[in-house]
């Protein structure tokens, strides 16, 4: 086989990018080790940023989207039995963000790359890229029962870090910056509407929480935990007790309660692999970095890296300049180091700190109420959590 770009992983990045580059008249096809019944029932983030949500508008892949997404307009920060609105149209201008799970982008994408996209291969396992500094990248993978061979010109890695993509960089010309956090996330999918109409932050003394929601019937919940917790440790009506102490204020609210239907537990890591290219090898999404999920950045952090991509094949495409694609790492890196701190930034201020002392208890309430008295830090956290604007 060959192709002009080759993409392992059918996730949103690999979609996405295939979709941009179909549109753009770059010839790609797309590796997806997984089959297609697996890839749209993965459960994953569901809060996009308005670029993310303009990306999809911009490639045709917003039907459902705007039929069904919820716009948000902001968060709730509750702590000390308070609540406080962040009015993110208010503090930026205009922006907002939407709720629509990851799962149902998959499904939008795989339909219409299905219907008139280029090639998409599920049960096709990449195996290694060779040769990634030549001009003609080669992806070997298995597929059907046999081992196949796709040559590129390009190669872009959506597999996530633990793929063969950024196995193929050489020990000596990468690095990977990684911070393990002491706790993890004890999520719930609901059977039941959520109790409120935007996302709720709560910080407490006996851990974090976290109220969102994948449609008007379904709730998202989290729970702070202890690393190595097993999701059968906690019976559903303790998770809902919890929550419900976590999220408690002194006025009238009250969390509706109903049927789990999913239940999980998710470590919480921060990593940076530096650089993002290697020859005609280029990383995005998972395989380039991780957050945290407290910022709500890991989607909309791959959708940036797709869309400088995308911008960059097609200026080689149509203008015969490789510029854009010569300045793809520096360019993304210098964004992925943004969120990654935002998100730590969230993290820290959030959670409570298993090794914390009255010290450390005092200072997340400072912080917590330098942003809800100040317009300025209120203004830089919906700043980021609403997506910076990509270079132009």
């Amino acid at each position: 086989m060959r192709t002009t770009v080759g993409i392992i992983g059918g996730g949103p990045a690999g979609l996405l990018l295939a979709r941009l580059l179909h549109r753009a008249g770059v010839d790609c096809v797309v590796l997806e080790s997984r089959t297609r019944e697996h890839v749209e029932r993965r459960q994953r983030a569901g809060m996009l940023e308005q670029g993310t949500v303009d990306a999809l508008r911009a490639a045709g892949a917003a039907r459902r989207l705007d039929l069904e997404g919820l716009v948000h307009h902001g968060i709730e920060l509750r702590f000390d039995r308070e609540r406080h609105h962040i009015d993110f149209p208010v503090l930026t201008g205009g922006r907002t963000v939407t709720i629509y799970a990851q799962t149902e982008i998959v499904k939008d994408l795989v339909a219409l790359h299905l219907a008139s996209g280029p090639p998409l291969l599920f049960g096709a396992r990449a195996l290694a890229v060779d040769q990634p500094e030549s001009d003609a990248p080669v992806v070997r993978f298995l597929h059907e029962g046999r081992e196949r061979r796709l040559v590129c010109d390009w190669v872009v890695g959506c597999d996530g870090s633990h793929g063969v993509a950024r196995a193929a960089f050489p020990a000596a010309a990468a690095r990977t910056y990684t911070h393990d956090f002491p706790y993890s996330w004890l999520g719930i999918l609901a059977e039941v509407p959520p109790s409120c109409e935007e996302l709720i932050y709560a910080r407490h003394e006996r851990g974090f929480a976290l109220h969102s929601m994948r449609s008007p019937r379904i709730s998202r919940l989290y729970l702070q935990v202890p690393n190595g917790t097993a999701a059968d440790d906690w019976p559903d009506e303790r998770i809902w007790d919890e929550l419900a102490a976590r999220f408690a204020i002194d006025a009238d609210w009250t969390l509706n309660r109903g049927p789990v239907i999913a239940k999980s537990v998710t470590p919480m890591r921060s990593q940076v692999h530096e650089p993002m290219r290697h020859g005609r090898l280029l990383l995005a999404g998972d395989a380039a970095h991780i957050v945290p999920p407290t910022g709500a950045k890991g989607l909309n952090l791959a959708v940036s890296d797709v869309r400088v991509l995308a911008r960059a094949f097609d200026a080689l495409h149509t203008t015969g300049s490789a510029r854009l694609l010569d300045g793809y790492s520096d360019q993304c890196l210098e964004r992925v180091w943004q969120a990654t701190r935002f998100s730590y930034d969230m993290t820290r201020m959030l959670h409570a700190q298993p090794d914390g002392d009255a010290f450390d208890h005092r200072m997340q309430l400072t912080r917590l109420r330098r942003i809800t008295a100040s317009r300025h830090a209120a203004a830089e956290l919906a700043a980021n959590y609403t997506g910076l604007p990509l270079p132009t």
